[in-house]
């Protein structure tokens, strides 16, 4: 089945076939080694909102990234046919996302996340029938949001975040869910090439707390 994008999508769509791996980071990635995963960047819509992204907030109990809103998405496993299935099945166990819904767009660059040793492929997607989700396992998962587009790219819910490392970065602060990190500087990029990018004043910055 061949399903027609909205035209929202565009400039996006194409932009995304030609991306560098230098327009989401500055660390080079290895040939070798680091940990293989890949993150859904799903696209949906909704009337009323327009375009929307999904988002989940890790659970709070976890050793690593406890809390933190992130994409869908997880370790390649070997059964995992490419990026795209890692990314579909893993966004199916964490919150029962149904693949036959969605359409991937494109593959983007893998990028290196030193700090955590992972290679993380991000994959593009539109989701042409969008369904109801939710947490399938609070160990993992504790929610999942659609995060309008508008509302991300709103210059009052734009900000910086201060690592204690001292690295300081994109974030996003909106209905409560604050994103940082990785998927912020993914999201960041993602509305520069979607022409959703609103001019901000770039001056508030936050400090995470250590454990972040």
């Amino acid at each position: 089945m061949t399903v027609q994008l909205p035209e929202w999508w565009e400039p996006l769509a194409s932009r995304a076939a030609s991306v560098r791996r230098s327009d989401f980071s500055r660390w080079p990635t290895p040939p070798i080694g680091g940990k293989r995963s890949a993150v859904l960047i799903l696209l949906g819509e909704q009337p009323g909102t327009g375009p929307d992204v999904l988002i989940v907030q890790r659970a709070h109990t976890l050793r690593n990234h406890a809390g933190q809103a992130a994409f869908p998405g997880g370790a390649v496993e070997a059964d995992d046919a490419d990026a795209a299935a890692t990314a579909l099945r893993e966004a199916h166990e964490e919150v029962g996302l149904d693949r036959a819904t969605v359409t991937v767009v494109a593959t983007l660059p893998k990028l290196w996340i030193p700090v955590s040793g992972f290679i993380v492929t991000p994959v593009l997607a539109w989701w042409h029938t969008p369904h109801p989700v939710t947490a399938v396992d609070p160990a993992e998962v504790a929610e999942a949001h659609r995060v309008p587009i508008r509302d991300l790219a709103a210059p009052a819910n734009r900000l910086l975040a201060r690592h204690p490392s001292g690295y300081v970065g994109p974030a996003f602060d909106v209905n409560g869910l604050f994103i940082w990190g990785f998927t912020a500087g993914v999201l960041n990029t993602l509305l520069d090439l979607g022409g959703w990018t609103v001019p901000w004043e770039g001056s508030r910055t936050v400090d995470l707390r250590p454990r972040a």
